[in-house]
C-alpha cells in the first residue's frame, strides 16, 4: 500500500484515511460484535490510532456494555452514527477499523476469524484463512513486523 485507504460514514460527514496498512485484520463472530454491529459480524483493521488521519466531520465516542466488563468505545459520526473504530480496553495507541467503512472494503481481507463458537450457522468460512473457536497465540500469526508495530504501542 503506498497511499493511504480512504473511509468514512454513510452520510459523508467524517472522512479518514488509514496511512499505514493495518498491523492484522480479524473477522470477529462473537456475540457483542454481532449485537453492536447489527451483522453476523465485524471485521476490524487493527492499526495505530496515529496512523488514522480524520480529514473531516466529527466523532462521538460510546462506551457499550461488555460481556468481559472490560471498556469498549465505539467512535460514531455524530450526524448519521455510523461506528467507525473502536477502542477495546483503553487503549489509547490503537483503534479497531471497522473495514466496512473503508471506499474499498475488499482490499482488507480477514487475516483470521476469532470467536467462531458463536458464528451463525450459515456462515461457511474460508478453508485457506485461519479461524479459532475462541482466540489465539498473536506470536504464531502475525508478521514480525506487526507484532513489533503493537509492541511499541503498548508501552
Amino acid at each position: 500500500m503506498s497511499e493511504g485507504i480512504a473511509g468514512g460514514c454513510a452520510c459523508g460527514d467524517v472522512q479518514y484515511e488509514m496511512q499505514v496498512p493495518p498491523m492484522f485484520v480479524h473477522c470477529c463472530h462473537c456475540r457483542e460484535c454481532q449485537t453492536h454491529s447489527g451483522s453476523a459480524f465485524v471485521i476490524n483493521a487493527l492499526i495505530e490510532t496515529d496512523r488514522i488521519r480524520l480529514l473531516g466531520g466529527e466523532l462521538q465516542e460510546i462506551s457499550v456494555p461488555t460481556n468481559s466488563g472490560g471498556p469498549h468505545d465505539i467512535y460514531h459520526c455524530t450526524r448519521c452514527q455510523t461506528a467507525l473504530w473502536s477502542d477495546y480496553g483503553h487503549r489509547p495507541g490503537m483503534r479497531f477499523l471497522r473495514v466496512g467503512t473503508l471506499d474499498e472494503p475488499s482490499l482488507l481481507p480477514p487475516d483470521v476469524h476469532i470467536f467462531t463458537r458463536s458464528k451463525l450457522p450459515w456462515v461457511t468460512l474460508p478453508e485457506n484463512v485461519p479461524a479459532f473457536r475462541v482466540y489465539y497465540d498473536m506470536e504464531k500469526l502475525w508478521p514480525a513486523g506487526s507484532l513489533a508495530r503493537r509492541r511499541k504501542i503498548e508501552k
